[in-house]
């Protein structure tokens, strides 16, 4: 593990290779699980400014539990995490015509109807983030689901950290990212990677 600031960081997250390849997943991670997606407390109050702009996105079922218990709940760990339909597909789930789950929250995002991403755990994935009181532990998440990933990755040579540059920016800024490509840099010259 290396350290930047209050920042831990798995090297997994540096070594392993990822690269999301949704048209064999179908975007299985969105509706496969025991809980919804982590959702941090200020996130909340985006996803209830987006919900009118991708209500009619999402399924008949997903509006039905966000009309009966919200954009969230607590998990049974105690953490906030989004909604979920049939105790596991997130309820910002959408489909394409051939079947793929996209986040109606990115859709719309990606169409310039809202101007939040989606809660950056999801963006984040397949890192999570541990909280340990002064401390945060970027992790690497190993899913099954996300085999074709790994492979896809191993192929063009794609870090974690590399390919989750964006949202890690997001998370902890362009300064923090900056210095975990130089202690990256540093641990090669030392053959640790």
């Amino acid at each position: 593990m290396i350290q930047i600031d209050d920042v831990v960081v798995s090297f997994d997250v540096l070594r392993e290779k990822f690269l999301c390849d949704i048209g064999v997943c179908k975007g299985e991670c969105c509706i496969e699980g025991d809980a919804g997606a982590p959702v941090e407390l200020d996130e909340v109050e985006k996803l209830e400014e987006v919900l009118p702009i991708i209500w009619n996105d999402l399924s008949p079922e997903a509006r039905a539990v966000i009309e009966k218990q919200g954009v969230v709940y607590t998990d049974q760990d105690g953490d906030l995490v989004t909604s979920i339909v049939n105790n596991k597909d997130c309820v910002f789930t959408c489909y394409d015509e051939k079947g793929c789950c996209y986040c109606a929250i990115e859709k719309a995002y990606r169409e310039g109807k809202v101007d939040f991403y989606k809660p950056v755990s999801c963006h984040l994935y397949p890192i999570r983030i541990g909280d340990y009181g002064p401390y945060k532990a970027v992790n690497y998440h190993r899913w099954d689901v996300c085999k074709a990933a790994v492979i896809l990755g191993k192929k063009e040579n794609l870090p974690v950290y590399k390919f989750l540059k964006e949202p890690l920016i997001r998370k902890f800024g362009e300064a923090w990212y900056q210095e975990l490509e130089l202690a990256v840099e540093e641990l090669k010259k030392q053959h640790m990677l």
